[in-house]
């Protein structure tokens, strides 16, 4: 007797089409992935989805056990590769698992169906491991605490840096530079706020600044606190004071910076205090009265002091080239600070006036014989230090624009009469005579963008120094120029000349310039404590030094790294490696590869096979792209590190984020019209930095995937963690713990605030402050949280979401007898953290 002819089953013939075609994808992206040398998984299992599909739709019994076949492969072949690792579950199952309750609900339906009861049980225990799944995420996944955290009065890290001036020995509840004190530990020894009772931790005030940006925000800020007054600068250096118990401005003074003069990034990260020594306090007035002689425009526009609500009466704003009357022998207590338009301005620290006997008119212009400066392009970020009454700057030089850019030249000031005293470059490292007339100082040469660290007591400054102009491309270099840059030098501050230097990274064509300040502490040797200085850098390493004699306290290793690329004959065959600790996370792997899905991970395996990589310091490819693992953001960047000297701990924050590189030649970039921003005719309005970035007088234009993102989604292609926060003892450099730092909730794909609070681990951008009560303060996250951290735990105990990006250093002071915690929340654009312009403060409620 015939069969009777089955009718077309839609619920089935949909599912089956559904992984036909779901298997039709993972077979392409998995022939092409295969074809590359990568994982056959994509293919094999792509076949097996296509059969079973194909089964499904013919209502064959065969369908629902071949997809059955592919669902226990792949979760074994998820074992294999992830491990119990909950992140790279997710792009190898939630597709699989997804069809597997669709296959699930229809398998009755095929001939010679199975159970209804048998099948359904299945889809429902799926869907309660979708279930428990999801809430795994939740569960903070990749904290280890392998060391024990010494207790208080375990170690004596405080070190000498001499009694000159107030930050080097601060008073008890001041912050008066920017890494707390002239030692940069970035420690408070304020006990007020502690583990027991910071879960009370309320807001006590917030001020606007009125300095909002649209484009290229990040202001990075860190103020000071000096007896009852606040210090800062905004993002275009507006200098403000502030009461430090009740906020109220003091006064502001506005230098009226060009929105032109704008490098990469609006960042003014901190200020710096001085005090002029009673024997020199005659000295300024011969320098008194000299006109303003600094042809920088001003700013038509200027953001005003008042355009923003504050808390209290907002106090008369002080402008430059202001007409008041203005004292020379004012000025004994002053705040120095850097302008994005190359200039140092010395202002009263009483009544925000400038300092007329310095320079002139209370400002000296660095950009003097650098030649050609075109606005944004010699930029000073970071605070000045000052030692032995000198003030001390580097610059940013803008990044990837011409080999033949501004000097990066260092410049050292008179802290009184704003004298030249000496210049140091590291194009010309045998002299440091300031030039005259037309002479120029070395176009090109690297510089110094970041904060230094000073010793009053020895008369030195340690300049963390950045690579030479054309950051990815090294051949025009000059001897000096391979020799000096991405080092640490150390300068006597008294002649301009250097003491001692060591280099981190050799010919550096991945942009792995010193980013962080280093810290100064007595470091703990089998003969006694060292005067040292701790230095972290972008490629995760830590070193030690002696601080007088550069000699390396814990040793150095010279290691082969990868050869060839574009430029082979300027590769070095070795690169330093620190055996004291070190952030640098494994190598990247195909497996490490990550996506919402599986065809996502799929792009970011096959961009893995294409792409050149065998390592850290895998050398630029003009062939293909390469990957460069960690990243230009760290590691370790310019939040830097702190150190609670009495436990004998450092807390470091740390990226662990790729970056996608190709070099493009230069026929392809004028093509795609990349040129110099001054060329740009103001069609350049921020972006990752390298992205697309000229390098003109090189054969190579850069193209930099800052963090390697899928550009669909935006979802970074490594899996997560991408960020981490660590505790480790000084004296042994042993891991105390290590935990994933940051949640999700302001991340998700195609730029969505998921606000879901799992900890991710995200990119962060910005320090800690550690104190006595037994607390790091921290914000630097992407999830636009600030938290307080139990030093012996790793565990946050209290958090807070604040109103934009915490992309800055916090710090903690005492005022009136109250403790308070501040944090300037101005978001940055390179995190895509929101905008900002508040100055938040936290205390314990007032009994």
């Amino acid at each position: 007797m015939a069969e009777t002819p089955r009718k077309r089953d839609l619920p089935l013939i949909l599912v089956g089409l559904l992984v036909a075609l779901f298997g039709l994808a993972y077979v392409a992206g998995g022939a092409w992935l295969a074809s590359l040398g990568g994982s056959g998984y994509y293919l094999i299992a792509g076949l097996g989805l296509l059969l079973s599909g194909a089964l499904l739709i013919a209502a064959r019994r065969a369908g629902v056990a071949l997809y059955a076949l592919v669902f226990l492969g792949t979760v074994l072949w998820t074992l294999w590769e992830a491990g119990t690792h909950i992140w790279g579950w997710i792009p190898r199952m939630d597709v699989i698992i997804g069809l597997a309750v669709l296959v699930a609900l229809v398998a009755p339906r095929v001939r010679d169906g199975f159970g209804r009861g048998a099948s359904y049980g299945v889809a429902g225990l799926l869907v309660v491991a979708v279930a428990v799944g999801f809430g795994l995420i939740f569960v903070p996944f990749g904290s280890t605490h392998p060391n024990p955290v010494p207790g208080p009065d375990s170690a004596a890290l405080g070190t000498d840096v001499g009694q000159d001036q107030a930050a080097d020995d601060p008073a008890r509840g001041d912050w008066p530079a920017y890494g707390g004190g002239h030692s940069a530990q970035r420690y408070a020894a304020l006990d007020q706020i502690n583990r027991d009772n910071v879960t009370q931790l309320k807001r006590a005030w917030t001020y606007r600044t009125g300095d909002l940006l649209d484009e290229r925000w990040g202001a990075e800020t860190t103020p000071l606190k000096v007896g009852d007054d606040v210090f800062l600068c905004t993002s275009r250096n507006i200098v403000i004071s502030l009461d430090a118990a009740s906020g109220a401005e003091n006064w502001r003074y506005d230098p009226r910076v060009s929105k032109d003069a704008i490098p990469y990034t609006a960042a003014c990260r901190g200020v710096t205090y001085y005090q002029v020594p009673a024997d020199r306090a005659g000295a300024q007035d011969d320098n008194a009265g000299r006109s303003a002689d600094n042809d920088d425009g001003a700013d038509d526009d200027a953001v005003p002091g008042d355009n923003r609500p504050a808390p209290t009466e907002v106090a008369e704003q002080v402008a430059a080239n202001d007409d008041t009357e203005v004292a020379a022998d004012t000025c004994q207590a002053r705040i120095f600070s850097g302008t994005l338009d190359g200039r140092i301005l010395a202002l009263d620290a009483d009544t925000g006036k400038p300092c007329t006997g310095f320079g002139a008119n209370g400002e000296v212009d660095i950009k003097k014989n650098m030649g050609d400066t075109p606005p944004g392009y010699v930029s000073i970020n970071s605070a000045p230090v000052i030692v032995r009454d000198t003030v001390v700057t580097g610059h940013q030089v803008l990044d990837g624009q011409r080999r033949d850019a501004p000097s990066g030249v260092i410049k050292a000031f008179d802290a009184v009469t704003g004298e030249l005293k000496w210049a140091w470059d590291a194009g010309r490292p045998d002299r440091s005579e300031p030039l005259t007339g037309d002479a120029t100082y070395t176009r090109g040469s690297p510089n110094m963008w970041t904060t230094a660290v000073g010793d009053n007591r020895l008369g030195l400054v340690y300049l963390p120094m950045g690579n030479s102009a054309a950051d990815y491309w090294s051949t025009p270099r000059s001897d000096a120029e391979n020799e000096w840059g991405t080092s640490l030098v150390a300068i006597d501050v008294t002649t301009g000349k250097p003491v001692w230097h060591f280099q981190v990274a050799h010919k550096d064509v991945w942009d792995y310039d010193l980013g962080s300040q280093p810290t100064l502490l007595d470091f703990p040797t089998d003969d006694g404590p060292v005067p040292a200085l701790l230095l972290p850098t972008k490629q995760g390493e830590v070193y030690v030094f002696n601080r007088r004699t550069g000699e390396p306290l814990v040793d150095i290793e010279e290691r082969p790294v990868p050869q060839g690329g574009a430029e082979p004959e300027q590769r070095s065959a070795t690169q330093p490696f620190s055996n004291y600790h070190t952030l640098k996370q494994p190598d990247l792997t195909e497996q490490d590869m990550w996506g919402m899905t599986p065809f996502d991970q799929m792009y970011c395996r096959i961009q893995y096979r294409q792409a050149d990589y065998r390592g850290m310091y895998t050398p630029p490819n003009a062939d293909r792209p390469w990957i460069e693992f960690t990243g230009y953001n760290g590691g370790s960047d310019w939040g830097s590190v702190a150190l609670d000297p009495n436990r004998g701990v450092m807390i470091a924050n740390y990226n662990i984020t790729p970056n996608y590189n190709r070099l493009v030649p230069r026929e392809k970039a004028d093509e795609y019209g990349w040129v110099p921003r001054e060329e740009m005719q103001g069609r350049d309005h921020g972006g990752a930095e390298g992205q697309g970035d000229p390098q003109a007088g090189t054969p190579y234009a850069i193209d930099v995937n800052a963090g390697w993102r899928v550009k669909w989604t935006g979802l970074l292609c490594k899996q997560p963690p991408y960020g981490g926060i660590r505790a480790v003892d000084v004296k042994t450099g042993d891991t105390l713990w290590d935990r994933p730092f940051g949640t999700a909730r302001a991340n998700g794909p195609w730029g969505i605030r998921s606000g879901l609070p799992f900890t991710i681990g995200t990119p962060n951008n910005g320090g800690a402050v550690v104190t006595a009560g037994g607390l790091i303060f921290i914000a630097a996250a992407t999830d636009d949280l600030i938290r307080a951290i139990d030093i012996d735990t790793g565990e946050t105990v209290w958090q807070d979401v604040l109103p934009a990006g915490g992309q800055a250093n916090p710090l903690v002071y005492e005022a009136d007898g109250r403790q308070y915690l501040m944090i300037v929340a101005t978001g940055h654009h390179f995190m895509e953290t929101p905008s900002g312009d508040y100055v938040i403060t936290y205390a314990l409620p007032e009994e």
